[in-house]
Order: C-alpha cells, then sequence, then structure tokens
C-alpha cells in the first residue's frame, strides 16, 4: 500500500505531458459522475455529522450582510467538495494510467524477442528456399 502512494505521489508530481493531456480528457469526461456521487452519496452521510447542515452552505462569516450591503463570506464546505471530488479524479485516472503503463511496460518487454518478419522478407526468403531445392533437384539429375 506505502508503494502505490509513493507511486501516486510520484505521477502526481512527476508526471509528464502525456499523462497529463490523458488525465485532462478522463478527469473531463469523469466530472459529472464524481459531482454526483461526492454530492448524491458522499456528502449526505457527512452532514449527518455536522448536524443535517449541508457541508456545501458551511462558511466563515467575515461581514454580516445588512440593508444595502452584501454578507461577505468565506465558503470552506464548498472547497471540501471540490477537494473530495479532485481527489476521487485524480485516484481514478492514476489507477487507469497505472494500468496503461503496465500494458506499455509489457509491450515494451526488452526480453520478448518474436519479431514480426515482413512480408517482403518472408517471401524472399520463401523464393530462396525454392530456388536451394531447385538446385538440388538439378543436381541429382
Amino acid at each position: 500500500m506505502k508503494k502505490f502512494f509513493q507511486e501516486f505521489k510520484d505521477f502526481a508530481v512527476k508526471g509528464n505531458m502525456i499523462d497529463m493531456a490523458v488525465a485532462v480528457v478522463i478527469g473531463t469526461a469523469f466530472n459529472a459522475v464524481v459531482s454526483t456521487l461526492v454530492k448524491k452519496v458522499i456528502m449526505p452521510p457527512l452532514s449527518l455529522l455536522t448536524e443535517d447542515v449541508t457541508l456545501a452552505n458551511k462558511k466563515y462569516i467575515l461581514r454580516e450582510a445588512a440593508e444595502g450591503i452584501e454578507e461577505v463570506a468565506i465558503g470552506y464546505g464548498e472547497l471540501i467538495e471540490v477537494s473530495i471530488d479532485f481527489i476521487i479524479i485524480a485516484l481514478t485516472i492514476f489507477v487507469v494510467i497505472k494500468g496503461m503503463n503496465r500494458f506499455k511496460s509489457k509491450a515494451e518487454d526488452p526480453k520478448d524477442k518474436e519479431v514480426i518478419t515482413p512480408k517482403n522478407i518472408e517471401l524472399l526468403s520463401n523464393i530462396e528456399h525454392l530456388m536451394k531445392e531447385q538446385n538440388e533437384l538439378l543436381k541429382k539429375k
């Protein structure tokens, strides 16, 4: 488990541009799913811990609203929800890219010596074999 978190840290800090591009695409695709998951599945039980106050409504009021004056507040509850969204998206992207890299490393395995022979070289090899057989037959006559 420690190795998993170390790899996640390395990915988050040192990820290359392709990994980041894939992360943006996948993150965008998962955004609606993760937002719904957080708002409709994760946050309701958390609101029970905060005395049935929706976490998104939590804020620190700097200036109360008055007649003609708007309220000024720091909305830390929304920050918590967005942070949970981010963590879920980042972990999902990490797992997907880790799987892709595993397949990539297997494809680039230096121990795998199987090389597909190009068609033209294979045909030349067959012609060479046929010519050798023909020469052997001509020598026997």
